[in-house]
Parts: C-alpha cells; structure tokens; sequence
C-alpha cells in the first residue's frame, strides 16, 4: 500500500471515530469502546475491500457485511456514512426512537444493513449461510462477518465455524476483534477463547493475525484471504479497545457507556487535532 492510499484511509477512519463519539454522545448511551477498536477494519471494508454500491444497497452481486458483534454499529454507521450511505448528520439520530440507526443494525430501517444482529453468536451463522447461498447460487460474491473476542465464547460461533471449513468456504471472512475486554473485565478473566488462531485451524480454516490498526497488514491479510481456496479465513486483528480516544483505550468500562458532555468535547478534541495532523 502506497503512502498516499494509507494517509487517505488514516483519515477516513479518523472521521469514523469521530462520527462513532458523535453518535453515542448524542444517544447518551451505545457501545463506544469495540466501535473504535474496529474503525480501522471497517473503514478498509466498506473503502477498499467490499464491492459495493451505495446508490444500490440491495444490488444482488454486492459482497456483504454482517455485524456479528452487533452492539458495535456505530463504527457500522459511520463506515457508512462517510461511504455515502446516509449524510453523516445522521450519525446524531443514534437511537432515537424515529431513527434508521438503531441501537443494533436492522435490516427493516436501513438499506445496506445485509443483517440484523445483536444477539452474539447469530451473526456468524447468518454469514456462513449466506456464503453457502453464493456457493450454491454460482455467485462471486464474499461475505465479511466482523465478531468479539467475547463474543466467540457462545457455542453457535464454533457450529458455525464447524459447518465453514466443512463446505469450504473460502468466500466467507470472519474477523475477530481481539481488543481482549468485554463487558465485565478481560476475556481470560470472564472465560477464556484462547488459543484463537488455534481453533478456527481446528475447525479447517486458514487463520491470519495481524494489528487492526496498521493498515498495510490489514491489506495484506485481506488480500491472503482472497487468495485462499478451499477453506474460509479468520482474521485475528490485535487491537485496542476505544482506540483513538485517550481515556477510553483499554478500558472495559467503555465497553458500554457513553461520554458526558466534558468527555464528549475531550474525545472530539483529540481526535480533530490527529486529523489535523493527517491531513497537514
């Protein structure tokens, strides 16, 4: 990746934090810590990865994207946004109750949402069906499932992987957000997923790990999943959770909670100064 292409991308991501604090602050309430510890992967995704159309959500060849870790859609709809979706003004409507961005995404109020999730573990499955679909269908398109590390503690996230590398699904991407905080502490503390990469090698997947803020391994392991055949990819991104924003990283209490007024301008702060910089 050229310079250039990762200073845009840098920037874009940026304006998806941005957007991530703008929406839970406005909702005074939402999931901003595993919103920003994603923004990387899912400003990649919806700019340089997935074969989309905004003008054209429901377009039958479109890759998709289901949101496995649900309560982290407002990295979902920033990505979106800033895409072309929806006007980025939006983003302040975050779960209001006349509003197309709910709390989780739904595939009733907003075009381009491929599924609605919410309830962890049900994601993945919905993805793998969807890639088995395409297979059967003679469709080229892939199929993206982003999930939490706390999240692959429920049971239905390994039938699921069971069933994929069975079928061979090598159009299917899991990416695991391996930030290592859920709600209540650490994923060791609360139940341990480890060994990750093991597991899914287990299950007959190709399993790449990288740091989900680095841009140039995000592409390469992308580019490594695309080039897999005969078996479905686990991305395992090291990242850190509410990335971006100085009082929210590595914090489990941000796993859910929103930022009062003080932080809000804090956050937005910090995060309009490393856009300056970028952007310099």
């Amino acid at each position: 990746m050229d310079q250039a292409k990762k200073k845009e991308l840098k920037i874009l991501a940026c304006k998806v934090r941005m957007g991530i604090i703008e929406g839970v602050f406005n909702a005074k309430s939402g999931h901003p810590g595993g919103s920003l510890s994603i923004a990387d992967v899912m400003t990649y995704l919806y700019f340089e990865e997935m074969n989309i159309d905004p003008a054209n959500p429901k377009w039958e060849d479109r890759d998709r994207l289901v949101l496995s870790k649900g309560h982290t859609a407002p990295a979902l709809y920033a990505a979106m946004a800033h895409r072309g979706f929806f006007p980025v003004e939006e983003l302040k409507t975050l779960r209001k109750s006349d509003s197309r961005l709910q709390g989780h995404p739904s595939m009733k109020y907003l075009d381009g949402v491929d599924m609605s999730t919410g309830s962890l573990g049900q994601g993945i499955s919905a993805a793998v069906g969807m890639a088995l679909g395409a297979k059967l269908s003679g469709k080229d398109f892939r199929v993206y499932a982003p999930l939490g590390d706390g999240e692959i503690q429920e049971g239905q996230v390994w039938e699921a992987a069971m069933f994929a590398g069975n079928k061979n699904l090598d159009n299917l991407v899991a990416i695991v957000d391996n930030n290592n905080l859920q709600i209540d502490g650490t994923v060791e503390e609360v139940n341990s997923p480890y060994p990750i990469k093991e597991k899914f090698e287990a299950f007959g997947w190709n399993v790449v790990e990288i740091c989900g803020h680095c841009f140039t391994q995000i592409e390469e392991a992308f580019n490594a999943a695309k080039a897999t055949k005969g078996k479905p990819t686990a991305i395992i991104i090291k990242s850190v959770k509410g990335k971006g924003v100085s009082f929210m990283e590595d914090k489990c209490d941000w796993h859910g909670a929103a930022p009062n007024a003080e932080q809000y301008e804090i956050a937005m702060a910090e995060l309009k100064a490393a856009l300056a910089e970028l952007e310099a």
